[in-house]
């Protein structure tokens, strides 16, 4: 007996692709990711460029997280030129990423994961149902656009952010205007967490390579070193000779493992990593949702770990912006030369890494860009395939429901990856 699932166009994740899952003799044979999204070629893009518009031409990558790829490529840059960041614009660097980390992980939670849980078909269901718990998530969703509006310039693909740090800093009296509804929002958000605490999880865990940054000290956003579960703890110049990229039939994103291995990067990873960076308060509540202080290891319960992120997020913003004072945004004095760049920061969606080389003139002869969902797609195909096999009782229409679910677990960027989603069933 053959079956074939398939889901031609899959909802609520950036992006377009499809997943087609296979069985024979009631074992899945393959479960594959099929990104059919065209390539938007930016690597190429990039040839021949100035080094200065390597962080808004990367912007437009995505629409969801363009503070990830400006402040990874103006690292790279950074470090290509020999550029040494003033402690305050890292600082002011690390603050409008907190936003970016803001809206996109209750964007996820609350609009395109929840539903599931809940039985929902999507969001609008989800409003008529529960509206206070939805408005709320939008007010906090849009306070942290605000803040990126603030500090970049540009609620999406920003325009402040520069080689080297900002074209502007936004002025003590705007930030501190903000930190009343960052208040506000860490209450609001402790008052959804029972709304989260109380869904059902399917059960589910796997044994994952868990890979994420580590700074020298906080929780991992814009800077840190490689890490493993496995112990391994990589510069970021070291980051190619342990990962590799291949590409694959049926997908125009490439497959990337750590030594042939797949990995998961992102919420989880982080979580498992650097659970001892996190705040007292955002410990407290990973234990009151019954996360920590070990990995969690169900993948379905990464929605509990954003939310964990995001009050994170919060409590990161307000601080940086209590002890805020505008910096000397005097340009940094960069002679163009040869050379060979890295960048490397988290993501919402987990680790994006960079790599550019230049010429003597400063112009860019090769690119490099690893997102984040890239690397995850090993692994995400091999849980659906390792999900699928104990549920193969349930009939087509029921399983579909199971496995759309599971891929929105990963919150995967399609366009980001370039690309992703269908499934089918043989």
């Amino acid at each position: 007996m053959k079956r074939r699932i398939e889901v031609k166009y899959l909802t609520r994740v950036e992006g377009e692709g499809a997943l087609t899952l296979e069985t024979q003799g009631g074992e899945v044979t393959n479960a594959r990711l099929e990104i059919f999204e065209p390539p938007r070629f930016f690597e190429a893009l990039l040839v021949g460029r100035d080094y200065r518009q390597a962080p808004d031409i990367t912007s437009r990558i995505c629409g969801i997280c363009p503070v990830a790829y400006q402040i990874t490529a103006s690292q790279a840059m950074e470090h290509a030129l020999g550029l040494s960041v003033a402690p305050e614009i890292q600082l002011l660097k690390r603050l409008v990423y907190c936003g970016e980390w803001i809206e996109s992980h209750i964007l996820h939670i609350f609009l395109l994961h929840l539903p599931d849980f809940l039985g929902l078909d999507d969001s609008l269901q989800l409003a008529k149902k529960n509206p206070q718990a939805v408005q709320t998530a939008l007010n906090i969703k849009k306070l942290g656009n605000e803040l990126v509006t603030l500090v970049g310039g540009r609620e999406i693909h920003p325009i402040n952010l520069r080689v080297g740090g900002f074209y502007q800093a936004p002025s003590c009296q705007a930030l501190r205007a903000l930190l009343p509804r960052f208040q506000q929002a860490l209450q609001d958000l402790r008052g959804l967490l029972p709304l989260l605490a109380g869904l059902d999880f399917p059960t589910f865990t796997q044994d994952y390579l868990f890979v994420a940054l580590r700074p020298t000290e906080g929780y991992p956003l814009e800077q840190g070193r490689v890490v493993t579960s496995t112990g391994l703890d990589l510069g970021k110049e070291d980051y190619e000779t342990r990962f590799q990229e291949t590409q694959v039939p049926g997908s125009n994103a490439l497959h990337s493992h750590l030594e042939g291995e797949p990995y998961l990067v992102g919420p989880m990873a982080r979580f498992a990593l650097n659970f001892d960076r996190l705040t007292p308060a955002c410990q407290q509540i990973a234990r009151d949702l019954g996360l920590g202080p070990g990995p969690e290891r169900n993948p379905f319960k990464s929605i509990l770990v954003r939310a964990v992120e995001s009050y994170y997020a919060l409590e990161e913003a307000a601080r940086l912006i209590e002890a805020y004072q505008p910096p000397n945004l005097s340009p940094l004095e960069a002679s163009p030369q040869a050379g060979t760049g890295f960048g490397l920061t988290e993501a919402p969606r987990g680790m994006l890494y960079h790599r550019y080389t230049l010429d003597p003139a400063g112009a860019i002869l090769q690119a490099k860009i690893v997102p984040p969902t890239s690397q995850n797609l090993p692994r995400i195909e091999a849980d659906l395939k390792a999900f699928a096999q104990p549920r193969l009782d349930l009939d087509d229409q029921q399983l579909t429901w199971m496995l759309e679910q599971a891929i929105r677990n990963y919150d995967p960027c399609i366009s980001c990856a370039t690309h992703f989603l269908k499934l089918r069933r043989l």
